[in-house]
């Protein structure tokens, strides 16, 4: 960095500087507020970091082609930020950001995620698929004292796999209670986890698949939750038919994942722990790790064909 008079890596994130690292076609690009990541010309992700109310998330996650299909903040729902990963911790809410409780039993004041910094941001190779990574250091604050709840180390990979090709984004968190304090309780309403609203032109008429053609239970109205290895969404993206697929690893607590699914009003997906029905202890000596994929297809893939990206993804190495 001495060449471009740029004196520490902090002066890049919290300026207006661009990091930019290259190898290919695959480029990540960080500036004050966003992660960037893309494919030629074509952007794969944007993730907000910075000017955020109360957590980072993925704002915009596209097909190969290059459709978005995450809405941030739609006027129903101020709080859902296209890709976002929450919970409640000892009781404050960390999804919803209103002032209140979110249904009667969570603290007044909804928590805050704190980007604290990025590291090891790359461009590789691996088993002959280029991926671009970053990792981020997340504090879990308290919003009324700012008491440190949660420490996470996130890391977001993103590049192309498969046939047909799919965009493919892996999310990994490893959340971790402070040193020498007593261990948190993980807990929340039965769509809290790693969820992602999609945008109004898929909303009603999709459809919810998933390997065991399990069809869940009904929850509440059109929501089901449903018990699967991964679960996919079909539906028109402004007028194209996208496909979007979440992933679940064998090695996640409670495997497999309870999907929280709705098509109407709103179309919506979320990977949960069920602790809706079953809180989850997470201390310093043990921290809770989570490991979650997300692919995108134009158009619709045969089921098999998601499957074999979902089995690609299980068996590759490294930080995904």
């Amino acid at each position: 960095m001495t060449g471009n008079r740029v004196p520490t890596i902090a002066a890049v994130l919290l300026g207006i500087l661009m990091l930019l690292q290259t190898a290919g076609a695959q480029q990540i690009i960080i500036d004050a507020n966003t992660v960037t990541v893309r494919t030629g010309s074509t952007n794969l992700l944007q993730y907000r970091y910075a000017n955020v109310p109360f957590k980072p998330y993925i704002k915009e996650l596209c097909t190969p082609s290059g459709v978005n299909v995450l809405l941030d903040a739609p006027p129903d729902h101020l709080h859902h930020h296209g890709l976002m990963f929450a919970y409640a911790v000892d009781n404050i809410d960390f999804w919803g950001e209103a002032v209140g409780p979110a249904d009667g039993h969570f603290e007044l004041l909804p928590g805050k995620q704190q980007h604290r910094r990025f590291s090891d941001e790359a461009v590789t190779e691996l088993k002959g698929r280029r991926l671009a990574r970053f990792h981020e250091y997340v504090r879990w604050v308290s919003q009324s004292d700012s008491a440190l709840l949660l420490s996470e180390s996130r890391t977001v990979t993103a590049g192309r796999i498969g046939k047909p090709e799919a965009t493919f984004l892996a999310w990994g968190s490893r959340l971790s209670a402070p040193l020498k304090k007593k261990p948190v309780a993980l807990s929340g309403s039965h769509y809290h986890g790693l969820g992602m609203r999609f945008v109004q032109s898929m909303d009603a008429t999709g459809e919810f698949r998933n390997p065991d053609n399990n069809p869940g239970v009904i929850f509440r109205g059109e929501e089901r939750l449903v018990r699967s290895r991964w679960c996919a969404y079909t539906a028109q993206a402004d007028g194209k038919t996208v496909t979007v697929a979440m992933f679940d690893h064998p090695e996640n607590p409670r495997f497999p994942a309870t999907w929280f699914t709705m098509a109407k009003p709103f179309a919506y997906m979320s990977a949960t722990l069920r602790l809706h029905e079953e809180p989850l202890e997470v201390s310093s000596l043990q921290p809770l790790t989570l490991r979650y994929g997300v692919a995108l297809w134009d158009g619709r893939p045969e089921t098999e064909q998601i499957d074999a990206v979902y089995k690609e993804w299980v068996k590759m190495e490294g930080p995904l």
